[in-house]
């Protein structure tokens, strides 16, 4: 598509606020004026102020195809934010005693997990949760084949070559990882777990499974090529119907992509986001207790910030720690940040957007994030 048709999409996001005879609010033209600067396709986002949801819109389109616009039962796949959802449902095994942060995971997950420069130095799941496992994505992490000794003669090089626990680097092999133990610790496929003690109780719409999701309110993701043309990026809602009937529980884990394959709206995941800044309550229900909600926004690793599945950010808003985690992946970037003791927060989603690949943390995101607190929280 070419740049004529950005400035078309730009015009039709402005068509609701001309049809109604009314000049757009602060907040829309600032959002409005980000999507430009950016080419977004579509914009989710939700502002909460006071401890409950305070703002929510949609901006452009869900479908460049049909020019759909951007509905808030739309389900975006959310990429990485999706990591929070497995170390969630760890630690309501923590409470339940059936493991604990300092097991070998190893033994959890049924073969060997030792760097191979430090083998005598046991790996926990609390390093696995925290990307400070030393173990890294370089052989890949769609399958648990890429580590274990007795399937892959290069597992070695899964592994870096600093000593475990020493030293933070972020790795989608551990969650995919780590996803597989939760099956082997409940006897549950992994995205059953979820759905039965998170989303249902939440009274949340999504899961990992595509099948099991309403197909109509998938958004599709686009990325854009070296001439600025949006590419639809089919494989991001790929059924894996093939793999999935010969799943093998507790190690074909990685199918469902518990480290970036949750599929759920800004507004729901703006619920979960407030169950996190309330330490584990939501919806009326304790879905974990305070104690472990507050291991996950603690760092593990100071240099880099991270938790269990949670980073504390203070670039997002200068001067200001939110804790939270960002997506990216297929075109979609999102972002889900709070601050719990002050009570606000912000989730914000794009289908697809025009940035650098050298940028560290998306600017759109960012900017939009910026401008919610301005308007709202500043």
């Amino acid at each position: 598509m070419k740049k004529t048709f950005i400035s078309f999409l730009l015009l039709t996001l402005l068509l609701p606020v001309l049809l109604f005879g009314q000049q757009a609010s602060e907040i829309d033209q600032r959002l409005l004026a980000i999507m430009q600067r950016y080419q977004a396709v579509g914009l989710s986002v939700v502002l909460v102020k006071n401890n409950q949801i305070d703002f929510h819109k949609n901006y452009g389109y869900k479908n460049i195809k049909d020019k759909t616009t951007l509905q808030d039962n739309d389900i975006f796949r959310i990429a990485s934010i999706s990591k929070s959802f497995t170390a969630t449902s760890f630690m309501q095994l923590l409470k339940q005693g059936r493991c604990s942060l300092d097991d070998d995971f190893g033994d959890l997950i049924g073969f060997p997990i030792r760097n191979p420069n430090y083998p005598e130095a046991k790996i926990t799941l609390r390093m696995v949760l925290s990307h400070t496992s030393s173990i890294n994505d370089k052989n890949g992490y769609f399958n648990l084949d890429v580590i274990n000794p007795s399937k892959n003669p290069d597992w070695k090089d899964s592994y870096n070559l600093y000593a475990p626990g020493s030293q933070y680097q972020y790795c989608n092999l551990n969650f995919n990882m780590a996803g597989a133990v939760l099956e082997k610790l409940t006897q549950m496929r992994f995205d059953n777990y979820i759905s039965k003690n998170i989303l249902k109780p939440l009274h949340l719409y999504g899961g990992y499974c595509i099948d099991s999701l309403d197909q109509t309110k998938l958004v599709p993701l686009y990325s854009f090529d070296d001439k600025a043309n949006f590419i639809e990026e089919p494989n991001a809602y790929a059924p894996r119907r093939d793999e999935l009937t010969a799943y093998q529980l507790g190690y074909t884990t990685p199918t469902l992509s518990p480290t970036g394959g949750m599929k759920i709206s800004a507004l729901d995941l703006a619920k979960y986001m407030l169950m996190h800044m309330n330490y584990g309550m939501g919806n009326g229900k304790k879905i974990m207790d305070k104690k472990y909600a507050k291991i996950m926004q603690t760092a593990v690793n100071r240099d880099s910030g991270y938790g269990l599945a949670m980073m504390n950010e203070d670039t997002v808003i200068p001067g200001i720690t939110l804790t939270g985690h960002t997506g990216s992946a297929y075109g979609l970037y999102s972002a889900m940040f709070f601050n719990p003791a002050e009570k606000y927060g912000f989730v914000v989603i794009t289908n697809g957007c025009n940035i650098p690949d050298s940028e560290e943390f998306n600017p759109l995101l960012k900017d939009c994030i910026q401008a919610l607190y301005d308007t709202y929280i500043k």
